[in-house]
């Protein structure tokens, strides 16, 4: 059966994980339908992702099949190998393609993952004292990795796999607007900053950055050295 015009069906709040997705799906020109639900507000908002996704957490992508897909990293790596057209992700034969695959990895495990104990830190911590610890070490170990990352990836071109915007540069965009934020951010990552910012102003996310994560006033967090 022929899928293609049919819509994907994305669940998750603004700003949330989903929005790596929704901006990828933008610059695809795929059709999509939002369900806009947080995880983070509570068990009740967490139920309203039962029937599509058994941990309760977004994204979730229904694809125009009807198949559902979760896991942030992996719906935009799938994205990218059925969409060539967009050019956002390097072919299973191209020769950046081991280091696509490593960084959208890591960007995944080591630094998004943190954000489950961050939105809710009582599920590890058995009081106040102990989820103030929680909340100021991870947000030291995701200083931390972008530092690692930003000593890591290829430098010299204006996107991190080479002259064209693409899934890791959107994903890393959007993550690096999380706590602790852009502003530490460009001091832990000073050569991924020039990238991140290229991608904040790419014309063709104007409307959807407007739309789906503002760029408020205070957005990039407290100003350096606070």
């Amino acid at each position: 059966m022929d899928t293609s015009a049919k819509p994907y069906t994305l669940y998750g709040a603004p700003g949330s994980g989903a929005t790596p997705v929704h901006a990828a799906l933008t610059l695809i020109g795929a059709p999509v339908d939002t369900v806009d639900i947080a995880p983070w507000k509570g068990e009740a908002e967490r139920d309203r992702l039962l029937p599509v996704n058994p941990m309760r957490q977004a994204p979730v992508l229904v694809l125009p099949s009807g198949e559902v897909m979760t896991e942030s990293a992996a719906i935009l790596v799938w994205l990218g190998d059925h969409h060539p057209e967009a050019g956002l992700a390097p072919g299973i034969d191209h020769p950046l393609r081991a280091q696509y695959l490593r960084w959208m990895a890591y960007v995944s495990a080591a630094i998004y993952s943190l954000y489950w104990l961050r939105d809710v830190p009582s599920r590890l911590a058995a009081d106040a004292k102990a989820e103030a610890l929680i909340l100021q070490r991870t947000a030291e170990r995701i200083a931390e990795c972008w530092r690692l990352m930003d000593a890591q990836v290829p430098h010299g071109t204006p996107y991190l796999l080479g002259d064209r915007l693409g899934m890791l540069d959107i994903y890393v965009t959007v993550v690096s607007r999380w706590t602790p934020r852009r502003t530490r951010f460009y001091r832990e990552a000073p050569r991924m900053a020039d990238m991140v910012r290229r991608v904040d102003a790419d014309p063709r996310l104007a409307d959807f950055w407007a739309a789906r994560f503002p760029f408020t006033p205070g957005w990039e967090g407290p100003a350096a050295g606070n």
